[in-house]
Order: C-alpha cells, then structure tokens, then sequence
C-alpha cells in the first residue's frame, strides 16, 4: 500500500519548480495527462528479464520509478491514482545457460524453450522462470515496494493480450516495416514479429511466417528441422511476440504511462514507440538511464554474475544506502562494487541529518525524501560509518561488543537498545573490515622523518588534558605537521612562513603507518573515539614495527 504523503501548499509549490531529476520526470507526466486526460489510472512499469537471476540493476529500476511515481502523487496532489506493475518477460525463451546457476546441464537440455516450461535448477519452484520470479518478488517485497507483479506467460495465456495480439497480425505489415529497416539482410529474410510455440517441443520458435490469416487469428509456419507446416492461433499463449513488438504490444494493452530503460535499449524505445503507435497506442514517457558498470568498467549482466548481487550490498550495508546509490545521477555511469557501499552509508546518514532543518525547496533536493516517500525517519547515528570501520580496524574487533566499549566513551549515553541504527552499523562495519578491508591492508615502515613526527603527536597527545575534544586533537596534529619541513603547505589557503599549512602527505603517513591504509578518518574525531592513551599505544606498536611484522 502507498504510504501518505504530507502536502502542505509550500511543499507543492516546492515542486512546482524542483529541478530534482524525479519532479522533472513527474513533470512529463503531468503534461503528458493534461494534453491527454486519462480515466484510469497512471500506469508505471518496470520489466524485467528471467533468463538469469535478479540483480541490482533489476532493484534500481523500481526504486527510481517509485521516485518518480512520488513526485507524480506530490504534483498532482495525490488525487490521480497510479499503479506500478513489474512485468517479467517469463514466456520468453532460454537462449543460453546462465554462469551463475546448478545444474547447467539440465538447463542445456531446455534451451529454446519458455522459461516457465524449463526446470527449475534450483528444485525449488515449478520452472527457472518462476524460481526467478519468486526471487524478484521477495527482493521487491523486502523493501516495501508497492507494485503488482504481472508475468508475460500468466498474460499471454489468460487472453489478457488477445485484442492487441490480433491487432498486430492485423498490422502485421506496418510492424514489418518498422522493424525490417533495422535489421541485417540476413536476419530480414526469417524475421517474424510473432513467434509460435512449438505444440510438441514447446521451443519458442524463431520461424519465417509463411502465411497470416487474420480472419482466423493465425499464423502458418514450418518446423525448420522436420519440414513440417503447423498453423498456430496468435492468441492464448500459442505464440508471442518478438522482443521489441512485445515490449510495444503490452505498452499499448496495459496503457503504460511511464517506463525507463537503460542506455543499451535507446534503440529499442524508439523501434517500440514507433510499434505501439502502429498499434493504436501512445507511448510511455521516460528516460534512459546509464548502465551500471563492475570494478573492471565492464557491464553487469544478470547471466555473467559480475557486479553485486542484491544480496551482497545488504550483507553490508543499509537498505537506504542502496537507494541512495540508485537515486544519484542515473544518467552517468556508475561503478557498482563493493568499494562504493562505505561512502553510501555515510552519504545517506548526512542527507537524513539535514532533512528535518531544511526548507521546503532544500527538501525536494534531498535524496532522503525520494528514498523515503516524503517522510525520512529520525535518524540519530552520532558516529558515521566510517570512523566505526577504523575502530574496527585498530581494534581488530571480532564482534560489535568490542565496538561499544569505544562507542560508549564519544557518546556515554548511546546503547544498542537505544541506538539500534547505530549498532547496525557496527554490525556492517565489523563484517566489511574483516572480508574486504583487512585482507588488503599494507602498513608502512616509518622513515626517519615520519618516526620523529609521530613520536612527536604521541607527544603532543600525552601533554593534552585527558578530556581533550576531537578539536583539541585535531589542532594538535596540525602543529605538529606544520613543525616538520616535510609537511609544510605554502601554498595553503591563509599560510605565511611563520604559520605555514599542512600538505595532505602527513595525514597520508598517518594513516599508512598506523592504519595499513592510503586514506582514513578525521584523527582528532578517532583519537578520542579510540583513546588518547590507545592512540598513543597505536603509535608505540606502529613504530616498533608490529604491525609490518604481522603484515
């Protein structure tokens, strides 16, 4: 069910002229609906593929249609109903095994056929394209997702698509038209925007159409292999439609409104759009959004299992930090590997910070009102991801108890119970130091300057009170840096000889030296986190070369 959403006239006005990407969608619809007023309801879709298992690309594109779907409920007031169907193209046919699944051999021995008549490789549902299904359906219903699952072959079967179906054989030509100028002269000569199901092999057949008979509502076609003709009806399930006659077909059926494709199917929006006006149909508005790329800048692909999986970022990271990276500029190209989940959690929990003092206007830009539907919940984490990430790192924690001990001492009054945002994300930073961090940490071996510098912040710590603020700390850092020729900044904003600025190579030796790492917090923050009398131990055992040892 659609969560409430709080409109107030400041709010919508807010709206009115918000540059957010979400509004600026909304918007096309707006004017999409008073150029052409509709009596149903406003029709969102998402589709997706079956052929492999759900990935995070799949997850992105609801979650940025939902946004999308919330601005169109703010700007029209909420008094145009809308509905978000997540098509499965189901009744597709399996063209290869997926990497990533058991069993491939008993996938090899249905190739061809639709994807809800090829076994289940897991055992656990009554074909692949339902096990696929299944784990969509869970994903979406994790987070809240208010959608309705409609499957192609469920679609095909009932009827539901019957009219459009026979309308297309009717204008069989037109889509011939539309299509064939796109095609390579080989391809031109078997290509068929109908293909039949085979009636014995139940294969989904990539056939010429010899013969259409549109009083009938059939196609005649012959069986490659055996030679034989088999008149088939195009409605009911006995054939479907070619992928991008399909995708124009159930645009025109359903009265989809709104959908958004990835960068790689600009081609086929345009051929589909062009389709479904063939067929009577106005096509949906949207937009292309970038491709998300692996660590290796190549494509994710559902059947490769590179990139995340669903299930990867939630090992580690919040749901709200997903959406988060979803809602960030959709139209550039994003690395999604496990090296962007820390400064997602982080980003997240700063954007739910500032919501409750920001105006209006300031609000509509804020992500946090796109991920939470206008109402982001009080938030109140007093240490970000990353600072629990290094005392996990010094600390060499096993467990989030470990963290609390630490946690109790910045914030004498936080507790699980109290906190449980916070001891989530103790919980997260315990697991992704120890599988991704930890395995690559190289410390470095102190050179003769960096050995007086630290020993000179050890120092400097110990001459400080023992209720010393981070600031405190962090002016004492500077000092000493600005006391080591090495470290000197001229150039720095507001620097002269006699108070020169810090250059970034100190803070680097910090962290190299008694972190094992090339970047890390805030140290006046993590030193009364951590300790002033542990961060001076830190020191000792980095010097006397430790933890290069243990490395």
């Amino acid at each position: 069910m659609l969560p409430a959403l709080s409109i107030t006239p400041a709010l919508l006005e807010a709206a009115r002229v918000s540059t957010a990407w979400p509004f600026e969608e909304a918007k096309k619809l707006v004017a999409r609906l008073e150029k052409a007023p509709k009596a149903g309801p406003i029709v969102f879709e998402t589709g997706y593929g079956p052929s492999g298992l759900p990935h995070i690309g799949t997850f992105g594109e609801v979650a940025r249609t939902t946004m999308v779907r919330n601005a169109f409920r703010l700007l029209t007031e909420d008094k145009v109903p809308t509905r978000l169907v997540a098509f499965s193209d189901d009744l597709d046919g399996l063209r290869k095994v997926p990497d990533n699944v058991p069993n491939k051999e008993l996938l090899t021995q249905h190739l061809g056929r639709a994807l809800t008549a090829v076994p289940d490789p897991f055992g656990t549902h009554d074909s692949f394209g339902a096990h696929n299904n299944a784990r969509l359906r869970g994903f979406l219903d994790q987070f809240g997702f208010d959608y309705e699952f409609v499957s192609s072959t469920a679609m095909y079967r009932s009827g539901a698509f019957d009219q459009t179906l026979l309308t297309a054989l009717e204008r069989f030509d037109a889509i011939q038209a539309i299509m064939l100028p796109t095609l390579g002269e080989e391809r031109r000569a078997t290509y068929s925007p109908f293909l039949p199901i085979h009636p014995e092999s139940g294969v989904v057949m990539q056939v010429p159409v010899e013969e259409r008979n549109v009083s009938k509502g059939t196609i005649v076609w012959r069986d490659p292999a055996s030679g034989q003709r088999y008149e088939t009806p195009v409605t009911g399930g006995h054939a479907k439609m070619q992928w991008k006659p399909d995708w124009a077909m159930r645009w025109t059926a359903l009265g989809v409104d709104y959908e958004m494709a990835g960068k790689d199917l600009i081609d086929s929006v345009t051929q589909s759009g062009k389709i479904c006006r063939a067929l009577g149909g106005t096509p949906p508005e949207g937009f292309n959004y970038e491709l998300f790329l692996d660590e290796n800048g190549q494509k994710i692909s559902k059947s490769k299992g590179n990139g995340l999986t669903i299930e990867d970022w939630l090992a580690y990271a919040s749901p709200e930090s997903l959406s988060l990276f979803m809602y960030q500029n959709p139209k550039s190209a994003k690395r999604l590997y496990f090296d962007v989940i820390p400064r997602n959690v982080d980003d997240y929990l700063t954007f739910v910070e500032k919501f409750p003092v920001q105006d209006d206007k300031a609000r509509l830009m804020n992500p946090a009102w796109h991920i939470h539907s206008g109402a982001p919940p009080a938030v109140e984490v007093p240490i970000s991801f990353s600072m629990l990430m290094n005392l996990v790192s010094v600390s060499n924690a096993p467990e989030t108890s470990v963290l609390w001990g630490f946690i109790r001492r910045y914030a004498p009054d936080a507790s699980p119970e109290k906190n449980p945002k916070l001891d989530e994300l103790a919980g997260y930073a315990v697991r992704y130091f120890h599988d991704f961090v930890k395995p690559t940490k190289v410390y470095k071996a102190a050179d003769d300057v960096e050995r007086e510098a630290l020993e000179a912040l050890s120092a400097a710590i110990m001459a400080l009170p023992r209720d010393a603020s981070a600031e405190d700390v962090q002016g004492a850092v500077y000092d000493v840096g600005r006391a080591i020729p090495r470290y000197q900044d001229l150039k720095a904003k507001g620097a002269t000889p006699e108070k020169p600025g810090v250059s970034a190579e100190w803070f680097s030796a910090i962290y190299k030296v008694l972190l094992g790492q090339e970047k890390g917090p805030r140290f006046g923050s993590f030193a009364v986190l951590y300790g002033l009398d542990e961060t001076r131990a830190l020191i000792r055992k980095a010097l006397s070369g430790e933890f290069v040892k243990a490395g």
